[in-house]
């Protein structure tokens, strides 16, 4: 699986309380990337990859719900998988960061961790997709003060991380049309909505980062609407923030 970013934001809600909100995306060259790659809780993000094992994500996620720290949960993952050579595993918990791309992994591959993301890409046309991405999301991170939040949402910022990617060459593999991409992000805030944009999906198409860029976008429009008509009623619901 090609290349994916994962990232850990602080900052305050409309209370003034600190939260931390987690996102992941990614995209590929294959189709339904969505149902394999990407991982978020509360609690963290992962992204499994290259030869994929998904329960080394289902379970990175459980560890990381159960109070562990991502370098523990998914260093005692890889440790158990005997093909771990074969896979790229990465992401971010609530205080850390960690990134493994195994040995046997295609040409191109690599990972960049910094503080607060995480990037690992394979089967790229070099090493500039994962710098692409990792300038892009820098550009437009918030500072580690929670109190200095950016207007733009997580989802977006996330689509353009992947669009930076995906411009240096992203997936070598051209001889192959059909892409998917996919982005999550999970918060500690309670809300009376969950934004739509926070969990989509392209599973099968040539142009992948502009299709979720425009669903992301109709998502917005349609949760905005949802807003103005339904909010009093879900403030009002007592089961909304359970």
């Amino acid at each position: 699986m090609t290349f994916s970013i994962c990232v850990r934001e602080r900052y305050l809600d409309e209370q003034g309380c600190e939260q931390t909100r987690f996102g992941v995306a990614v995209t590929t060259r294959l189709a339904g990337v969505g149902t394999l790659c990407p991982f978020a809780s509360e609690n963290g993000a992962i992204a499994t990859q290259s030869v994929v094992n998904v329960e080394l994500g289902r379970k990175g996620i459980e560890y990381l719900d159960d109070g562990l720290a991502v370098e523990d949960a998914l260093e005692a993952l890889l440790n158990a998988d005997a093909e771990h050579s074969q896979r790229q595993l990465h992401g971010v918990g609530r205080d850390g960061e960690f990134a493994f791309s195994g040995e046997d992994c295609k040409q191109w591959y690599g990972d960049a961790v910094g503080e607060n993301y995480t990037v690992a890409g394979n089967l790229l046309t070099g090493e500039s997709v994962i710098d692409a991405t990792v300038e892009a999301y820098e550009d437009s991170a918030p500072s580690l003060d929670p109190a200095d939040d950016v207007d733009q949402p997580l989802a977006e910022r996330l689509i353009d991380a992947l669009g930076a990617g995906h411009s240096e060459g992203g997936d070598k593999r051209e001889d192959l049309p059909v892409h998917s991409a996919a982005l999550l992000v999970r918060s500690t805030e309670k809300q009376a909505m969950d934004p739509y944009y926070d969990d989509l999906r392209v599973d099968a198409t040539e142009t992948p980062i502009a299709d979720l860029r425009e669903t992301f976008q109709e998502a917005t429009r349609s949760f905005e609407m949802a807003l103005e008509r339904y909010e009093d009623v879900y403030e009002d619901d007592s089961t909304a923030t359970e």
